[in-house]
């Protein structure tokens, strides 16, 4: 299936121009005013070049998913830069006046430049003396969900989906995001706090690339599904693993490595995207 999902309205001469691109494409079946789809007989690599090129530089996402199996059970993502706008790590250090260098360590961890644990380890460090009651303070005037993310949620689990927020950032941002979007669990880090400050440490084991393909190997089997069944959605290098053992890997706002090796990208629609990818239309649709 090729499906078409756009930042605001998709409109009908666009899509159709997508499908003119790619030979026995259709027919056209809106998902919503944002997103369309139609069958199309492969191979899908062509396909998706051709369908992109005609798009051109609008903003409009153009992806290839297999037509069976494209509803999923599992919905498993990450939470800085993914469900939420922010890095929650980087806007601790902005509070502790110490934001451009965290930033600069962050980008490239996302990137798969650094180790990921040791870059977590190195930007706790600095974080050392940072008061515990300000971490309420921090998500409270910094941490706002992706757009689409809490009607991405709502619509999984409303289809009996299981919904897991896994992070490599700290526990005590995902409880919170995880009750703001809606999600029925929550993985992350723990950092470590004595006399109410951050002592500049993580509990070990640290939650990291493999943690969270673990997690969705268990989770996946929890509900007696497999990670075929499941959607996974991250933007950095932590979430390679998971993002490739998934039935649909989708890449939001990625990093190139990311972008390449995901099953979709989306860098235009908001989140309810990976509703589309499913097949699953809007209210009103269908």
């Amino acid at each position: 299936m090729l499906v078409l999902t756009a930042a605001e309205t998709l409109g009908d001469d666009l899509a159709r121009r997508a499908l003119a691109a790619v030979p026995g494409a259709g027919p056209l079946r809106r998902l919503g005013p944002e997103a369309a789809e139609a069958a199309f007989p492969g191979p899908a690599a062509p396909a998706l070049e051709a369908a992109r090129a005609a798009l051109g530089p609008t903003p409009v996402d153009a992806n290839a998913v297999p037509a069976a199996g494209r509803r999923k059970r599992l919905l498993i993502s990450d939470m800085d830069s993914t469900i939420i706008t922010v890095e929650c790590i980087d806007e601790i250090a902005d509070f502790a006046g110490i934001g451009a260098r965290v930033a600069a360590i962050t980008e490239r961890a996302m990137r798969g430049e650094l180790d990921f644990e040791a870059a977590l380890r190195e930007r706790v460090a600095l974080l050392a003396g940072f008061p515990e009651a300000e971490l309420a303070r921090v998500h409270e005037e910094r941490v706002r969900l992706s757009p689409g993310a809490a009607s991405l949620v709502s619509a999984m689990n409303g289809a009996g989906a299981l919904t897991a927020l896994v992070s490599g950032g700290f526990d005590v941002f995902t409880a919170r995001v995880a009750a703001m979007a809606g999600f029925a669990r929550h993985r992350a880090n723990r950092l470590l706090i004595e006399s109410g400050r951050l002592t500049g440490a993580v509990a070990e084991p640290i939650l990291g690339r493999e943690a969270k393909l673990e997690a969705l190997i268990a989770l996946s089997a929890e509900i007696g599904a497999g990670p075929e069944d499941a959607v996974a959605i991250g933007d950095g290098a932590n979430d390679l693993a998971m993002i490739g053992a998934a039935g649909l890997g989708i890449a939001w706002r990625a990093k190139p490595a990311v972008a390449a090796m995901a099953d979709a990208r989306l860098d235009h629609a908001d989140l309810t995207a990976a509703l589309r990818l499913q097949g699953m239309p809007a209210p009103g649709f269908g």
